[in-house]
């Protein structure tokens, strides 16, 4: 098969052909039709999420249908369409997974960075963390869906009952819990880089009664803040728009450090909190209720072998508008859209 491999972080990827892979107990390989390319694919690559498996293919926004199951497989049959998300494998029982909190499991496995991902032709995956897709969606509309959308939705109910929300860093997760919290009857403020005129204007398309850059101050008041770029003096910025009792929720799987603040922006039971990865329950719950939300995803695809132009659109912040998906299946030549 081919595959976009990462031979070494801060390296380019590098086109291989690879060997098929064979599933094992429990295990469901997976024909890939779309892969979405997430910020974390960044944070593996450049670096800045250490001791990846090496050589790697990451990507774990995975669409695509199954074609083999391995023993002791149910649930799914050959042909069935499905999604990967972040979380590939978790050990099922330590206190974290016997409690409802495998998201945390000290032993987890993450698809893209200690597992093979989806910027291949074929992937394997444990089949507990494979997920049926709502129809309503092409595969690479559906491909955001699996961490974009999961992580903002985990998100978003960190707030729980918070009517004005703000949000740092107008990509491709706050783009679909953008369309969440308005179908919530919430109030959505955006915040991205100054003078980003066109992420500005798609969050107000999109229905946010306010966009601006992250360096003001919203019109209003908020009851909570969720920080999805991972620039950590975002998160004083943030706790500054917050009223008392307030919320802001990092996002992110990585952020630059957070710099010192004073105690005045804390204090009034605001609360400072992280979302970790993502379990089980939230990807069912959210890909029943994206349908129902009419949550729609944009999206500019490439070829697999344009992986390396992918990240790099957004690493420099070319991608405005939505997510990045890779199509396995396309031509060499396909320019991006």
């Amino acid at each position: 098969m081919r595959a976009m491999v990462l031979e070494e972080p801060k390296r380019p990827l590098v086109l291989r052909e690879l060997p098929t892979p064979t599933p094992g107990r429990g295990e469901v390989r997976i024909a890939v039709s779309a892969c979405g390319v997430c910020r974390t694919d960044l944070h593996v690559v450049d670096g800045e999420l250490e001791h990846p498996k090496l050589p790697l293919v990451p990507g774990h926004e995975i669409v695509g249908r199954v074609e083999a199951l391995g023993p002791e497989v149910d649930g799914f049959q050959i042909g069935d369409r499905v999604g990967v998300p972040w979380v590939g494998w978790t050990c099922g029982a330590c206190a974290f997974c016997l409690s409802g909190r495998e998201n945390l499991c000290d032993r987890a496995l993450f698809t893209g960075y200690q597992l093979d991902g989806g910027y291949a032709e074929h992937v394997v995956a444990d089949a507990r963390y494979v997920f049926p897709l709502p129809s309503g969606y092409s595969d690479e509309e559906a491909a955001p869906l699996l961490c974009a959308g999961l992580i903002g939705y985990r998100s978003l109910r960190m707030t729980k009952d918070a009517r004005r929300v703000g949000i740092y860093g107008f990509g491709a997760a706050a783009h679909l819990v953008t369309q969440v919290a308005l179908w919530q009857g919430r109030e959505i403020y955006a915040f991205t880089r100054e003078g980003d005129a066109e992420a500005q204007d798609f969050a107000r398309e999109l229905g946010a009664s306010w966009a601006g850059a992250s360096t003001e101050l919203p019109p209003v008041e908020l009851d909570a803040a969720i920080v999805f770029a991972p620039v950590g003096s975002l998160v004083p910025a943030a706790l500054g728009a917050v009223g008392k009792g307030g919320t802001v929720v990092c996002a992110g799987i990585h952020m630059s450090d957070i710099p010192s603040f004073p105690y005045e922006l804390l204090w009034g039971e605001r609360v400072l909190r992280s979302v970790a990865n993502l379990t089980r329950e939230d990807a069912r719950e959210f890909l029943e209720l994206a349908p129902r939300a009419k949550v729609r995803t944009t999206i500019r695809t490439f070829p697999l072998e344009r992986a390396n132009d992918a990240l790099e659109a957004l690493r420099s912040g070319r991608i405005r508008r939505g997510a990045a998906v890779l199509l396995p299946t396309a031509s060499p030549s396909s320019p991006g859209r």
